[in-house]
């Protein structure tokens, strides 16, 4: 079983194993332009033989509210749903990728995980590795075969807004832990939601900096010390992932995991759901 990375070769010998699903993540998150049916268009046109497409917005996220993030977490059993017809149920094995250093597919990872099952990995390097080492392509339409895919939900593994209050204000033990650009972490250069700044006490931990410039996993040490100066002294269970909205905070989710730090939990709704309720609190700054 593999529940973080898998690198390209295990992979590619694994194209049309039936007990392994390839799902393809690829997506643009951008203000402008936007191009939310990009990622397909770039599947349409070439993808790992035999993978399946899932859309961020559509299969990933559920429906925006008024007092929701920009991507909510999806249905239960829609997305159980949505896995079945993917050929995913009990056993198999899921690999997902995109082209943006897993930060598309680590969300697919955590929402499997949330679903209960454990055997979901990240192709480490992504689409730009899989191209980089001439392996196999193919824009054939991938048509699994349907399969009953049972959740088995874990809400342990998120927190809401109410959770984050508790520990910024130190009445629980925890740190929350911002996915984001240090500039959006600031308040500098926000284009995505219509409040900039971050959460108070929260610590800058851009989910970027956990790949090196080949868009590959830095080492599980250099994680491991990466995530424990954040934490300062806070246990890995304490900490809440947070980012934009709730997307590349499994970025730091799946680091930790590759790092050997287990039980953090995620904030879906994240900055874009924070900021819905003019009372919460809002700093600027480092």
């Amino acid at each position: 079983m593999y529940d973080t990375l898998v690198d390209t070769d295990l992979l590619a010998d694994h194209i049309g194993d039936p007990d392994w699903v390839i799902c393809d993540c690829r997506f643009v998150l951008a203000a402008l332009p936007a191009s939310p049916e990009a990622g397909r268009a770039a599947y349409d046109k070439s993808h790992i033989p035999g993978a399946v497409y899932f859309h961020l917005d559509r299969d990933l996220a559920g429906p925006v509210t008024p007092a929701s993030g920009r991507h909510p977490l999806p249905d239960p059993e829609r997305l159980a749903a949505t896995f079945g017809r993917a050929g995913i149920t009990t056993g198999v094995q899921i690999v997902a990728y995109d082209d943006s250093n897993g930060a598309f597919a680590a969300r697919l990872w955590w929402l499997a995980r949330w679903l209960g099952h454990r055997q979901v990995a990240v192709l480490d390097g992504g689409w730009k590795k899989w191209l980089a080492e001439g392996l196999q392509t193919s824009d054939a339409l991938t048509k699994p075969l349907a399969q009953r895919f049972t959740p088995y939900r874990n809400d342990a593994l998120w927190v809401d807004h109410g959770s984050v209050l508790e520990v910024i204000s130190g009445q629980q033990p925890g740190r929350v832990l911002d996915a984001r650009s240090a500039d959006r972490f600031r308040g500098e250069n926000e284009t995505l939601d219509p409040v900039a700044g971050h959460i108070p006490g929260a610590v800058n931990l851009p989910f970027a900096e956990n790949v090196d410039p080949s868009g590959r996993f830095i080492r599980s040490d250099a994680l491991r010390s990466r995530f424990a100066t954040a934490l300062n002294g806070v246990a890995p269970d304490g900490a809440i992932c947070m980012c934009g909205s709730g997307v590349t905070a499994c970025h730091n989710l799946l680091a930790m995991e590759v790092a050997g730090l287990k039980g953090g939990r995620l904030y879906p709704g994240s900055w874009s759901e924070w900021i819905r309720d003019p009372s919460r609190p809002v700093a600027i700054g480092s």
